[in-house]
């Protein structure tokens, strides 16, 4: 991403219903699917500002791994030195077999080669450790947003699924979250569309750059929480979540 966009979310995420709700939904996974004990290793790929990590570093042992200088920056003033990673060439620079959880939130639709990006998490896990993604779901919400985060697709339930084959993984849980608001969000994105092509001045900062009032920002964060362990598989949804078991 641009370092302006890390700007952006390390303005937004403590509170911002988005970023905070994608946490706590991926926290309470975790300690349903596999409870960490604290000589437990959680590597988080694609770590950003580092706040996910900061907060999983009370439960467990956390690495982080970003190659964007701007990540990086601010990596290293939440963490040792010890626990920053980058990117040796392709390839992530730990031993095959040595954690018990990669997370990865809203990264896969940044890489040219996911499936690749998930055989490494295959590698890197050991039998029985849990694999954690986020991504942003459904082209059709495709807008100047996905265009500024440099994503290079969206996705559906059965195209996330397709990249954890039966073979290597155990699915414990893959669905769409944000249910309830994607009607919104998607007459938001084609109306802010339809300005652009008709030439009206966009606004001075997206929607998704902006923190609701807070008794908004509230409900709305409540509605993500509070479909984590629904089994309901839901039809579409402004993100998808996954939650696979490293086969043996």
């Amino acid at each position: 991403m641009d370092a302006a966009e890390y700007t952006n979310i390390a303005a937004l995420e403590r509170e911002h219903w988005y970023y905070s709700g994608k946490r706590r939904f991926v926290r309470a996974w975790i300690r349903q699917a596999r409870p960490p004990q604290r000589d437990d290793t959680l590597l988080d790929c694609g770590a950003g500002t580092g706040l996910f990590a900061e907060e999983m570093s009370a439960d467990c042992r956390v690495l982080v791994l970003d190659d964007h200088e701007e990540a990086l920056r601010i990596l290293r003033t939440r963490f040792n030195p010890e626990q920053i990673l980058s990117l040796a060439g392709d390839r992530v620079p730990l031993p095959d077999g040595s954690l018990e959880y990669v997370t990865a939130l809203d990264v896969l639709e940044h890489v040219p080669d996911d499936a690749a990006v998930v055989q490494g998490f295959h590698r890197l896990l050991k039998p029985g450790g849990l694999a954690v993604v986020t991504v942003p779901a459904s082209m059709a919400l495709w807008s100047d947003w996905d265009v500024a985060l440099h994503h290079f697709r969206r996705y559906d339930r059965a195209q996330l699924r397709a990249l954890f084959g039966n073979d290597q993984w155990e699915l414990v849980y893959v669905n769409y979250t944000n249910v309830l608001v994607y009607p919104l969000v998607w007459a938001v994105r084609r109306w802010r569309a339809l300005g652009q092509r008709l030439g009206w001045n966009p606004p001075a900062s997206r929607t998704e750059d902006r923190q609701p009032a807070r008794p908004i920002n509230t409900l709305l964060r409540a509605q993500f929480v509070s479909l984590a362990h629904w089994r309901v598989p839901f039809p579409f949804g402004v993100s998808l979540v996954l939650v696979a078991r490293r086969r043996g």
